[in-house]
């Protein structure tokens, strides 16, 4: 039998799909993705078009490194298993990544020193935007000087911008334009890196230079440059707190309001302590507002927060309309952008007086 405009032969299918004749042979050996027809005198095998929505997953799954029984699973099994079995392996992906990242990391720190200096070259406007949404979650007591600071960390991959001040914490994330140097990491002042934002906007392209340790981070551009000194001290570990909140179950509670709206109602709570969030079926109520929302809980949920707080986060996000998604425990919720999925605030709930 020839192929027809309903089946093609394995390798034009292949080529459709991204998999080698060879593999589609193996995946019908091994019963996950059989031929629509097997001619019986020749032992070709054809495929049907109905069949590219699933090899195609099949191919996503394998270059994920699932192996091929949790792949039967995912394109066979009930949903809620095959997204047991999802979460399970991206577990291991990252706790895998973790270690290589630190075995490598320790590797490297016995060979000789290398460059003295790493140039980080950010779209200036995107570093105005992150100094923006991260500074304001900078604390402010001075008996805890390195929380006043902005952590800064650079590898060949990212620049993350972190800032805490223990009741919420801003992660921002920028894919760098150029990277040359070792990794590293450093302490900004806020107000020090705030300052910078405006002046860092004008230009289309800004390069951060880190020296050796203890010397100024310099910040430059076509029209200029400016020295921000840098702090000693250890900053609190945010990487194991959020490790720790993706190995969660998916939020219980998920809301999506006008950030604008939101903001208002908690501006509209004056100077309290705390305000109960009630999410309800499309509903968010604050105090005695109540706006529309993207809310499935089908009965009220309240949970309390300090207005004031969580303001802040709103305040430093972008967008029209942000996301909240709140544990069913005492956890921080996670506040995200609708538009900027590199930014994260953390906020943690307070406890709302007795009724």
């Amino acid at each position: 039998m020839d192929a027809t405009p309903e089946l093609m032969g394995i390798s034009t299918f292949g080529r459709l799909v991204g998999l080698a004749p060879s593999a589609l042979r193996f995946y019908d050996d091994c019963r996950v993705l059989l031929p629509a027809h097997v001619d019986p005198a020749t032992g070709y095998r054809y495929y049907a078009e109905t069949q590219r929505a699933r090899a195609t997953l099949l191919r996503g799954l394998r270059a994920a490194g699932l192996a091929l029984p949790d792949v039967v699973t995912v394109l066979d099994g009930p949903p809620e298993r095959a997204r047991r079995v999802l979460e399970r392996h991206r577990r291991t992906v990252r706790e895998s990544g973790r270690a290589a990242d630190a075995a490598v990391r320790a590797v490297l720190e016995t060979l000789p020193a290398g460059p003295a200096r790493t140039e980080v070259t950010l779209g200036g406007p995107e570093l105005a935007s992150a100094v923006r949404q991260v500074a304001p979650a900078a604390g402010r007591d001075p008996e805890h000087p390195v929380l006043g600071c902005v952590l800064v960390e650079f590898d060949e991959d990212e620049v993350r911008f972190v800032a805490t001040d223990r009741h919420r914490l801003s992660l921002r994330t920028l894919r760098p334009a150029a990277v040359t140097g070792p990794p590293g990491r450093l302490l900004v002042e806020a107000p020090a890196l705030a300052a910078l934002g405006a002046w860092a906007a004008r230009a289309a392209e800004v390069t951060l230079t880190a020296g050796p340790p203890g010397t100024p981070l310099t910040v430059s551009h076509p029209g200029g440059s400016r020295e921000l000194p840098v702090s000693e001290g250890t900053y609190p570990a945010y990487r194991d707190m959020l490790a720790a909140l993706e190995a969660l179950p998916v939020p219980v509670h998920r809301v999506v309001v006008d950030r604008v709206a939101l903001l208002g109602a908690l501006d509209a709570c004056g100077e309290r302590p705390a305000v109960a969030l009630e999410l309800g079926p499309d509903r968010l109520r604050v105090a005695d507002a109540e706006l529309p929302a993207v809310c499935g809980e089908a009965t009220p949920v309240r949970v309390g927060f300090d207005p004031a707080v969580l303001a802040g986060a709103l305040e430093a996000s972008v967008g029209p309309d942000v996301l909240l998604e709140i544990p069913a425990t005492a956890r921080p919720a996670l506040v995200r952008s609708a538009d900027q999925g590199t930014f994260t605030t953390l906020v943690m709930p307070v406890a709302l007086p007795a009724a």
